[in-house]
């Protein structure tokens, strides 16, 4: 199984060069901010196990669960292809396929963004390794899922998806940069694209300097006019000024504590909450995104 298709780009940001909870009291968004619908959600980690435990758990109703959950087997994958795929695929199929179901689309006609800040750091430092004492016995396996699109790969042919992909990272900046080229995407196409965020624990000499703990993984189906599945408006605008992302709730953000793609998890506490919200997100060191979310009738049942 090859990890990429002829229809998918990788983009890298590099590591140097990148891309409190507001309350509904903040300005509206200029007109001009583009804007997109979400129909779909997934989620995923080991203390929120799948979009429907998490919203009880983002919302403080329901405590999260003590022990941590297994990893999710994603039924897209052939047995063989379930029992090699590395957690990064896992857990990026696991998210993607749930929000497909929630948007009532079908996986092979959406075109999908990809993004992880270091893609799959276990595989990395196992193949490292394997070169430093034996480079001749390198897994063929391993060096194909060590790739930045593996995840992205992995979805097309499970799928049976031929339409394109994207697989981005922008390192603390990926989350931000992911959502934008995602929602240019929709608008650009005027059509239906998964959006795909995911980053799972640092391994070896890599994690001193690529640093991420845990697993999470998030997806969104973004469409470029409101649909029946539409749960919420998602407005974006970009300020060429330096800024923070806004954080989850401190119960919240210590369930993905130290991951790389936890500054996305405001995000689905909004979308949990199913009220008006304000936050921000980083595309780079001096620029920073806006993002107004504004549920539309019937978004509690997400």
């Amino acid at each position: 199984m090859s990890a990429g298709t002829g229809m998918g780009t990788s983009v890298g940001a590099g590591t140097r060069t990148g891309t409190g909870m507001g309350t509904g009291t903040q300005p509206p968004l200029a007109p001009s901010a583009l804007s997109a619908y979400v129909d779909g959600i997934g989620l995923w980690s080991p203390r929120l196990p799948g979009w429907d435990a998490a919203r009880a758990i983002l919302r403080g109703e329901v405590e999260a669960p003590t022990a941590p959950a297994p990893r999710p087997a994603p039924a897209l994958l052939a047995p063989t292809e379930r029992r090699r795929a590395p957690d990064s695929v896992s857990v990026a199929l696991d998210v993607a396929a749930s929000a497909c179901a929630a948007a009532h689309c079908e996986p092979r006609s959406v075109p999908s963004v990809f993004a992880s800040a270091y893609g799959d750091l276990a595989v990395s430092d196992a193949v490292c390794e394997q070169l430093a004492r034996a480079p001749l016995d390198t897994s063929p396996t391993k060096f194909h899922n060590s790739v930045h699109n593996a995840a992205a790969g992995y979805w097309a042919i499970a799928t049976g998806c031929l339409e394109p992909y994207t697989s981005l990272t922008a390192h603390r900046h990926t989350f931000g940069t992911g959502l934008v080229t995602a929602v240019l995407h929709a608008l650009s196409e005027r059509a239906r694209v998964l959006f795909v965020a995911y980053d799972i624990e640092a391994r070896g000499p890599l994690a001193t300097m690529a640093q991420s703990r845990g697993m999470l993984a998030a997806a969104l189906v973004l469409a470029p006019q409101p649909t029946r599945q539409s749960l919420a408006r998602v407005a974006l605008r970009v300020d060429a000024a330096e800024g923070q992302a806004t954080p989850a709730r401190p119960r919240n953000a210590a369930l993905v504590e130290g991951n790389a793609m936890a500054s996305g998890l405001a995000l689905f506490e909004a979308l949990a909450d199913a009220v008006p919200r304000r936050l921000s997100l980083t595309l780079g060191r001096s620029l920073t995104l806006h993002v107004a979310l504004d549920p539309t009738p019937g978004a509690g049942r997400a």
